[in-house]
């Protein structure tokens, strides 16, 4: 399975008055782990593109177990779970100390061919390539 953990520190400009981090913020922590997962399998945003197709998020879920608190330290889960006709992403959050799941969610994207705008169906081959699963 493709999947990569990061640890991250919550800053205190991501917390409220309550120093609890504002909900909003989660999609942002996904997408950091999106990036560093996309990078590490050789296809981040700018392959992307240079491979002519776009990644929309297309379906994000967030269930919040637990707040994440200022300077918690986390660590972030992320691992692809499909990607034959679109690239879904797991991710759970953690304590770093105590392992306890704070948060789960899932994002979905799906590929557009960049020149005619179209949504395509199935992964273009160049993820399935990368991913070791071409047929």
């Amino acid at each position: 399975m493709h999947s990569i953990t990061m640890e991250h520190v919550i800053p205190f400009h991501d917390v409220d008055s309550m120093k609890v981090v504002w909900h909003g913020n989660y999609v942002r922590y996904l997408e950091l782990a999106r990036c560093v997962l996309l990078e590490k399998i050789g296809y981040d945003y700018v392959q992307m593109e240079v491979s002519g197709f776009a990644w929309p998020v297309v379906d994000m879920r967030i269930k919040y177990i637990k707040p994440l608190l200022f300077q918690q330290v986390v660590l972030i889960h992320a691992s692809i779970h499909d990607y034959e006709n679109r690239l879904k992403i797991n991710y759970e959050i953690h304590d770093k100390k105590t392992g306890e799941r704070l948060t789960t969610g899932y994002t979905v994207q799906v590929a557009v061919d960049m020149q005619s705008g179209e949504m395509l169906y199935e992964s273009p081959d160049v993820l399935l390539d990368i991913l070791g699963e071409a047929v």
